[in-house]
């Protein structure tokens, strides 16, 4: 396994928890990214991107959604799959950030990026 590539977290009170992880963790983080869902991202001291944004649609709840860095996101898709995983989001291009995936096993969401 490599390497956090993304910590996403998906709250109702985006700007609260902003600053709880400013005051806590010592992150900085930056104004809403349209790339990444309008998430305002910090950038951690081992280079990891922490992002919290509001849900997106009525139907999204609260998460906290891990993406591990991946070398071919297409084959660790593929990989997953074939160990029964739920392709609940296909590798996608997120902008300049590189290509994201999500698959769901037992009955949690796993996030995958190639960047």
């Amino acid at each position: 396994m490599k390497a956090i590539h993304y910590l996403e977290i998906v709250s109702n009170d985006a700007d609260a928890l902003c600053g709880l992880y400013e005051r806590v963790h010592g992150l900085s983080f930056g104004p809403p990214d349209a790339d990444l869902g309008q998430a305002r991202v910090a950038t951690a001291r081992d280079g990891t991107l922490v992002g919290i944004r509001k849900p997106l649609a009525a139907h999204e709840a609260p998460i906290l959604r891990t993406y591990f860095a991946v070398d071919d996101i297409q084959r660790a898709v593929k990989e997953a799959e074939n160990q029964g995983a739920l392709v609940a989001y296909p590798p996608t291009r997120q902008g300049r950030r590189g290509s994201f995936a999500i698959v769901i096993q037992g009955d949690v969401q796993h996030g995958l990026w190639q960047p």
